[in-house]
């Protein structure tokens, strides 16, 4: 869904907002009442002109009229509306842009119900499962994950005060960039009178990180390499001395509707800080735009993992100081999506895996190698995308690491300003790898690697045909044996 279709809805509420008939704001707008009729029913798109003429009779930015947001719960709708449960109701991609155009409450609560449903769902089948197996109970399986999610994107994962408390700790303390772990060490110990010391594995296996609040003692376990120590002395120098933004910042979360994703949402935005301050917003700004946003260099430049780099290049929406609109996903080798952030205007799966074309999942072929791809969706936005794999920190002998994927990207209009992009193509885009959201709202019909057939294409068999895929309509003709 574009964020063009959903004008119509903004102006007719700004509209009733203002208490003014149709009659009234036309002739404040120099149009027909019929021509801005047909505009609140979205039939037709708003000239540049009309649209200066609301910024000003409304006195609202012309950003808020075009919002990721708004599109992204479009999109969230539509993904819902694909579910099997509504199979046969003739529902549409027109009905979820419509509902969100003119209700978009209403399309916040069809999601916050379905949400609901999906976490029932789970629950009840875990409970099957459980008695099935020894006659034991099932805890409610929640979504703190998904809500913090909303929360982050719905701020654009930009964080002000945040950004302004860790530039204050870095200047106040005078924090040598090139020994960072030695003066947040010093930094937390004076500010807070904390004192760091590294655990023994023997001492503490499973903990990375342990705050005694008693004794004011921050355990950092051994196995933990030089940046991630520095990162969690960072985390939790975040939670003091940045408590009061953070309680602030939640103080206006609607998404957040358990202490459970509360304290989730608290830990997220820790890190936040921790990122800050590890990796300054403008130095960072400025050494991403001269080195190309070239993730290692600026790993080894600022002491930080790829995956710190990669959410660091998420966070940069400083007005006037904007860094390249990223998206990012994180998934493990069975395609669970664990983290998920859009402002490159790419849609995520958010009830579903992610259509396994995407460049992510292939990535666990060839492990700590970047894979880049060039991806068309199915509206025909077309986006540069790279995806690399990451293996746990912790470890030792005879302990298992984990191993997950993380894929990032831009729109491909962007893509000059990535390192990656050299030696691609760019300015012949027909070659790009056709991509959907979820296999049930996609309508690339020739995909081999469908799981599911499209919701509005009825699966029809011939078992003397076969086509490219099960789910790919063929005609007995043309069809593969």
């Amino acid at each position: 869904m574009d964020d063009a279709a959903i004008l119509g809805g903004k102006i007719k509420a700004l509209r009733k907002r203002e208490a003014l008939s149709q009659v009234d704001l036309a002739a404040k707008l120099g149009i027909s009442p019929s021509y801005l009729n047909l505009i609140e029913s979205n039939k037709r798109p708003v000239t540049a002109a009309v649209l200066l003429r609301l910024a000003t009779t409304f006195k609202v930015d012309l950003a808020s009229f075009v919002s990721t947001s708004d599109a992204q719960l479009g999109a969230d709708v539509a993904e819902v509306m694909h579910d099997p449960i509504f199979e046969g109701l003739g529902l549409s991609e027109q009905d979820a842009r419509e509902l969100v155009a003119d209700k978009p409450g209403m399309g916040r609560a069809l999601l916050t119900l379905y949400r609901a449903y999906v976490s029932e769902k789970g629950s009840a089948q875990a409970l099957a499962d459980r008695v099935g197996q020894d006659g034991g109970g099932a805890a409610s399986a929640g979504l703190p994950s998904e809500e913090v999610s909303d929360f982050i994107q719905r701020n654009r994962n930009h964080f002000p005060t945040l950004e302004a408390a860790a530039e204050r700790v870095y200047r106040e303390e005078e924090i040598d960039p090139d020994d960072i772990y030695a003066g947040l060490v010093r930094c937390i110990g004076k500010r807070h009178g904390v004192t760091v010391r590294l655990l023994r594995v023997a001492d503490e296996r499973k903990a990375m990180r342990r705050f005694d609040k008693d004794q004011k003692v921050l355990s950092i376990s051994e196995v933990l390499p030089p940046r991630s120590r520095r990162f969690q002395v960072a985390h939790q120098l975040g939670l003091l001395e940045a408590n009061a933004e953070l309680d602030e910042i939640l103080k206006d979360a609607p998404e957040l509707t358990s202490k459970e994703a509360h304290a989730l949402a608290r830990v997220a935005l820790a890190n936040y800080f921790a990122a800050a301050v590890v990796m300054p917003y403008e130095p960072f700004l400025e050494a991403a735009r001269a080195e190309r946003y070239d993730i290692e260099l600026l790993g080894h430049r600022f002491g930080a993992s790829f995956e710190q780099v990669c959410h660091r290049m998420t966070t940069l929406g400083r007005p006037g100081r904007e860094g390249v609109p990223f998206h990012l996903m994180r998934i493990d080798i069975a395609g669970n999506i664990s983290k998920r952030f859009s402002a490159s205007g790419i849609r995520i799966a958010r009830f579903s895996g992610a259509c396994p074309r995407w460049n992510i999942h292939t990535s666990f072929m060839t492990p700590g190698l970047i894979r880049v791809q060039v991806s068309r969706m199915p509206d025909g936005a077309v986006f540069f995308c790279i995806a690399r794999t990451l293996r746990s920190d912790r470890g030792g002998y005879n302990v298992p690491h984990t191993v997950q994927a993380i894929g990032m990207g831009c729109d491909v209009r962007r893509a000059r300003e990535l390192v990656y992009s050299d030696g691609v193509d760019l300015d012949h885009l027909d070659t790009a790898v056709p991509v959907g959201v979820t296999c049930r709202t996609c309508e690339h019909l020739d995909c081999a690697q469908r799981a599911f057939a499209p919701l509005l294409y009825p699966l029809k068999i011939d078992e003397n045909v076969r086509g490219v895929s099960f789910y790919s309509p063929v005609s007995s003709s043309k069809g593969s044996r």
